[in-house]
């Protein structure tokens, strides 16, 4: 228990990936994380790795856009109304330096929480001019975000965008704001069945709206070795999508599950856990391959 309670410290902070850190990106990728299908596993992958991002040395923001706020609260940042969140940079128009916080769980990681109110942004945003670039305006106007010579050191490497499991407003200014998309896809058959949807959509915004917009990474997630089922899975995706899916896929795990309710990430909760390398080793290949030319 002792050795246990001294690994999740050391996870805390980020004394126990020392040494093997991740090298900084040129610019500052922005991911934008999205399936609309729920289940997959898309705000548990974004936490998670975004943590083991922060934990291999490098400086990461995450954008909470699910009025569920699963990922705050994953995080361990406060997301009850009245607190300063992506409602506010969205619809109020406030700066994205006033509405972000630091997490207390992984040093290097910022969260910009979601609120209840944000479930009404859609509908708020309606009559807005230029609606669903209010995202990308908020992240082209922060001076730690873009390249080394704009941004210096104190910029940020990575910015991962958590969007609502639908194909709405919100999700649409997330697609407008970024230039990578980051999916995940549970090794199951019916998790295909939306992503030709998706992908309809992602040819739609680089047709009018975001021509930068391309398909990077897409995980594996819930993978389940001893079936078949996901083998074949596993195997079909890889074919039609083949370099951008990463070899690192994540298993079933249950500590994987449980960490959220303790307001944490696996990364913190149980770093020696089967889930927690997975995501650290799908976070180090992201970094390691780099941002698509």
């Amino acid at each position: 228990m002792a050795h246990a309670a001294e690994h999740s410290v050391l996870a805390r902070t980020g004394a126990l990936h020392r040494g093997r850190e991740a090298p900084r990106p040129d610019n500052t990728r922005v991911l934008v994380v999205a399936n609309q299908k729920g289940g997959v596993g898309k705000t548990t992958s974004t936490v998670n790795v975004a943590a083991a991002l922060a934990q291999l040395g490098l400086r990461v923001l995450v954008i909470d856009l699910d009025p569920q706020g699963n990922a705050s609260t994953a995080l361990g940042v406060a997301h009850h109304r009245g607190v300063p969140s992506t409602y506010d940079m969205l619809v109020e128009g406030e700066p994205l330096a006033d509405v972000m916080t630091t997490s207390d769980e992984v040093p290097g990681l910022w969260v910009v929480p979601a609120t209840i109110d944000l479930a009404g942004a859609e509908i708020e945003l309606v009559s807005v001019v230029a609606r669903e670039s209010r995202l990308q305006r908020a992240l082209a106007a922060n001076g730690r975000i873009g390249s080394a010579v704009e941004a210096g050191d104190e910029r940020f490497d990575y910015v991962l965008i958590d969007c609502p499991p639908s194909l709405g407003l919100l999700t649409l200014n997330a697609l407008v704001a970024g230039r990578e998309m980051f999916i995940p896809i549970q090794a199951e058959y019916y998790a295909l069945e939306g992503l030709g949807q998706l992908l309809e959509t992602v040819a739609m915004v680089r047709k009018h709206l975001n021509p930068d917009l391309v398909v990077s990474t897409i995980l594996l997630t819930m993978y389940d070795a001893r079936t078949r089922l996901a083998a074949a899975v596993a195997a079909e995706v890889r074919e039609h999508f083949g370099p951008e899916v990463l070899k690192t896929a994540v298993p079933r795990s249950v500590r994987v599950s449980e960490a959220p309710s303790y307001g944490q990430t696996v990364m913190t909760y149980d770093p020696a856990s089967a889930g927690a390398l997975s995501y650290l080793e799908a976070a180090r290949e992201i970094a390691t391959k780099g941002a698509p030319r």
